[in-house]
């Protein structure tokens, strides 16, 4: 066991992440479904229970009233002081945004624990560089509410630039670190000299982001509502749901339908929204981003000119329209080297790793030319290493049974840029067995690690059993020849458009079959205590477009969002009743 680890938090708006150095380089901890990123949401059940991240946030639909999120907005700030309203009452909740903050770090903490299999109790957590001193104190209070002492409150500027890489460079360099995230906007200007940093300036709002956005496309899409409605809380968050996950396509597409079935019970929706209109609501809260960005620059008495590299962090920085206000506002091409959902995180990591002196050792070797993955179930390429993954690199991730009975999972490990699996090359394969179980019981982790020899090693573990499965690949991860790389990256770019049709197409096929399968199960348990009518007419659409063969993806898509709707009753029926079985069996009845 090592006393002297020490966590990296990235305390999130919408999203937090927990990671720590391992092995002498920064890795991010995922938990038992793969998933290194935990939704900030925490739910408050009437019976007392509290649930976290992907769960809570399901709850947001169904239990509006008690589900708490974007509390990072509300932190160390008394009641009235924040702009923001939320949907929900921490004093009805017997809570405080601390305490709601520590449930989330609780869970963090506990996601690191099962990971790392000891107990850890030192975490470096970051905070927007325009927190003041009540709103970093209510941080540091939730960590020790947590089980955690906190060894450093980290800038969430100063993390990004560590993530960059910054810290490495041996002249003088000045960076300015645009950071747009769900509920906040931080604008740094960072001078490295020798590997030391100075802040020269900050700037920002802890009351602007994507949260804005947000709300934004809210109230655009109500106007477009063909029939009055009165304000109801459950149906303000499918709304906002909506209106995140339309946000999001609109980063890589230039339209989106927006399908609410039966939104208040009686009433369907249904706009396609274009790009440019989310562009013109994103605007004002856009520029608002870059008059602090002028104030930054004016306060460290510098000219853009000036500067050697602006990096973005954050989510909200994905979107096009954020990038050309940068582009145009600094004059020169952002840096996007970093996933911006994790830039922040991998700072924090190693801060971590430099207090806790385990990253004294740590070396940077060279590059992977080629993605390296696994095949999944459906033909489907899942990479682990992303293409020109530093090393020495580790990632990981959660795989189960895709089928009932099944006693074994095969691991193809691939290597290329390809979605489907069959346009791969294959470098090795290894079988886990574990005990047969319905599907989605069999737990299999799956590491890929690649050591400063360039040695691939495969590990797979039945996490039920404990049995580890280890597969060495020797050097053909990283000694790829030019040509054969440059022909994986030609045939991937040409193929793109048909490779991405042809996933997209898989992936929605095999939701349909689950969906299918879950209704025909659940029908005939209901009998008439839910309107079937609905929700056969929307299982036979799915039908007709798998059975057409048409490989139209598109409206397959909205078929299965029509049929996930219409079930949401279903679902919650059957929940209630296992619920109250449960309770009589505990009870004795």
């Amino acid at each position: 066991m090592d006393n002297n680890l020490i966590l990296g938090i990235d305390l999130g708006t919408t999203n937090s992440l927990v990671g720590v150095v391992d092995a002498g380089f920064p890795i991010l901890l995922a938990d038992k479904n793969g998933e290194r990123s935990t939704p900030s949401v925490v739910h408050y059940g009437s019976g007392g229970h509290i649930t976290v991240g992907t769960a809570a946030r399901r709850q947001q639909v169904l239990d509006s009233a008690r589900t708490v999120f974007s509390v990072k907005r509300l932190i160390g700030r008394r009641p009235g002081e924040s702009d923001w309203e939320p949907p929900y009452d921490l004093r009805v909740l017997g809570t405080t945004p601390s305490k709601v903050s520590a449930e989330i770090l609780k869970h963090l903490k506990q996601v690191a624990e099962d990971s790392l299999g000891q107990n850890v109790s030192r975490a470096v957590i970051t905070v927007p560089a325009f927190f003041n001193d009540a709103q970093r104190a209510a941080t540091k209070h939730a960590a020790e509410l947590a089980g955690l002492s906190v060894d450093r409150i980290l800038a969430e500027p100063t993390a990004a630039a560590l993530a960059y890489g910054l810290d490495q460079l041996g002249e003088r360099k000045r960076v300015a670190v645009y950071d747009f995230g769900g509920g906040t906007f931080d604008i740094s200007i960072l001078e490295m000299r020798d590997g030391v940093f100075q802040v020269l300036s900050t700037a920002g709002d802890t009351q602007l982001g994507g949260d804005d956005i947000d709300a934004a496309l809210v109230r655009y899409l109500k106007s477009k509502r063909d029939w009055t409605a009165a304000e109801d809380v459950a149906q303000d968050a499918a709304w906002t749901e909506a209106a995140e996950r339309a946000k999001r396509q609109l980063s890589t597409h230039d339209s989106v339908e927006v399908i609410l079935p039966f939104i208040d019970g009686s009433h369907s929706f249904h706009v396609v929204v274009e790009r440019a209109e989310l562009e013109q609501m994103a605007r004002p809260f856009v520029d608002r981003t870059i008059k602090h960005c002028q104030r930054a620059l004016h306060d460290a008495k510098l000219n853009v000119e000036d500067l050697d590299e602006v990096i973005l962090v954050g989510g909200s920085t994905r979107m096009p329209l954020v990038r050309q206000r940068v582009r145009d506002a600094f004059k020169t091409e952002p840096n996007l080297s970093q996933n911006p959902d994790e830039a922040v995180a991998k700072g924090a990591v190693i801060q971590a790793g430099i207090l806790s002196g385990a990253l004294r050792q740590m070396i940077l070797l060279d590059v992977t030319p080629l993605s390296l993955g696994i095949e999944t179930f459906g033909g489907l390429m899942n990479i682990i290493i992303p293409r020109n993954s530093t090393i020495p690199c580790k990632a990981g991730e959660m795989f189960t049974n895709a089928v009932a009975g099944q006693e074994s999972m095969l691991i193809r490990v691939l290597q290329g840029e390809r979605e489907l699996a069959k346009d791969n090359w294959e470098l090795g394969r290894v079988e886990v067995p574990f005990p047969s179980g319905a599907k989605g019981t069999a737990r299999v982790g799956v590491q890929f690690s690649i050591d400063a020899d360039g040695i691939l090693s495969v590990l797979a573990r039945d996490t039920a059993t404990g049995k580890d499965t280890v597969l060495e690949i020797q050097n053909t991860a990283v000694d790829v020849d030019d040509s054969r790389v440059e022909e994986m990256i030609n045939a991937s770019v040409e193929h793109a458009l048909d490779d991405m049709n042809e996933r997209i197409w898989t992936e929605a096929k095999m939701k349909s079959e689950e969906l299918l399968a879950a209704v025909d199960e659940a029908l005939p348990l209901v009998g008439d205590a839910v309107d079937t009518g609905a929700i056969r007419r929307a299982s036979s659409a799915v039908r007709e477009i798998l059975e057409a063969e048409l490989h139209d993806a598109t409206a397959l898509k909205r078929a299965n969002a029509t049929l996930d709707d219409v079930t949401q009753s279903l679902a919650v029926l059957l929940v209630e009743r296992a619920m109250e079985e449960a309770l009589d069996r505990k009870l004795g009845l």
